[in-house]
């Protein structure tokens, strides 16, 4: 079996897959060791503890979960034979794990993947109270406070890189902004040209509007594109169609060119939608509302699960509106490459230091 260098999401540990045997390391000190098999179905892993950190399991497991899910795509399901749970209990608590019928515990993808605690940094992770206010005449939940710096981080297997998204920072990022702003293929589309002054109002804007966070997106610290994610409950899409409290929309760029392609693409956009379906457990949709001229990103909307819902038109422009379900990303594991897209999931060799 192929050798797999990673590091999991929590930037301490990596993952070591080779010879039929997993290792799971904090620096040189291993925290867990487990021998694996993928059945003839290539669906399910069957796994057996070795040794574990007694202080760190659940730690442990999670990482080992997500390095086999992400290494073999094809697996819907993980079999760990395991009677006593030894510090595990919380994770069937938290819904990662079930029991199966013979004892074993069961994780599945579907599940793994809504587990946000591996991926969402510096907040809570449960769901912020639900208390109704009125916004400019819109009944909406009241939205969480504005959060800073970073949100997300995940391991990008077939890149060797790891993607984050932050919020954006004027202070480091305005340039960058300006730059993408200026480009004529990112204006085609945004017409949201201007100089640096205009670019800095811009982004107070939406550091401001609560239903709005303004992110941009990093591969190994480099930005490469922008993104608005916005609540679509107090959004100028919401008269369009049938919004649910907890919808959420997204506005996207990818500003530098050599982040552009089949491969970089299906890594930040699969983890943007991914970020949005786990920031809030209640979020069952992600609508998007691209120019109807658009075809590049339609058809990318289309290889990513989204459904095309109907043509409308916005005052500035005519717009197609998609929609992409909770249970489609997670189910169908929208959060990996699809066969077609060409991306295939090479061992990577990327180090990266130790937290």
């Amino acid at each position: 079996m192929p050798v797999f260098e990673g590091r999991d999401l929590n930037s301490e540990l990596r993952a070591r897959l080779r010879n039929g045997a997993l290792t799971i390391a904090r620096g040189e000190q291993p925290w867990l060791e487990m021998a694996i098999c993928l059945d003839e179905s290539q669906t399910t892993i069957h796994c057996e503890l070795l040794s574990v950190n007694r202080g760190h399991a659940g730690e442990a497991v999670l990482a080992a979960c997500d390095a086999l899910f992400t290494q073999m795509p094809s697996a819907r399901r993980l079999l760990i034979a395991q009677e006593n749970l030894n510090g595990l209990e919380y994770l069937l608590d938290e819904g990662v794990f079930v029991r199966s019928d013979d004892g074993a515990l069961l994780c599945e993808a579907e599940q793994l993947w809504q587990y946000a605690p591996l991926w969402l940094t510096k907040r809570s992770h449960g769901a912020y109270p639900l208390k109704q206010v009125m916004t400019h005449g819109i009944r909406h939940p009241l939205r969480p406070p504005k959060p800073r710096g970073e949100l997300y981080r995940r391991f990008i297997p077939w890149l060797g890189q790891t993607l984050t998204l932050e919020i954006i920072d004027p202070d480091k990022d305005l340039l960058a902004f300006n730059r993408w702003m200026n480009s004529p293929r990112v204006a085609h589309f945004w017409e949201e040209q201007g100089d640096l002054e205009q670019h800095q109002a811009y982004i107070e804007r939406q550091l401001i509007d609560p239903h709005t966070l303004p992110i941009i997106g990093r591969f190994d610290g480099i930005p490469f594109g922008y993104f608005e994610i916005y609540w679509a409950k107090e959004d100028r899409i919401a008269p369009f169609y049938d919004v649910d409290d907890y919808d959420r929309g997204l506005h996207l760029l990818v500003g530098e060119e050599a982040f552009r392609g089949k491969a970089f693409y299906t890594a930040w956009f699969s983890s943007i939608c991914h970020y949005m379906f786990i920031d809030d457990p209640r979020t069952r949709r992600i609508v998007c509302e691209p120019r109807h001229d658009n075809q590049r990103q339609i058809a990318n909307f289309d290889r990513s699960g989204f459904a095309k819902i109907k043509h409308f038109d916005f005052p500035h422009k005519r717009a197609l509106l998609v929609m992409l379900w909770r249970e489609r990303f997670f189910s169908e594991r929208l959060y990996q490459p699809l066969a077609e897209a060409g991306i295939t999931f090479e061992p990577s060799r990327h180090q990266e230091p130790t937290a």
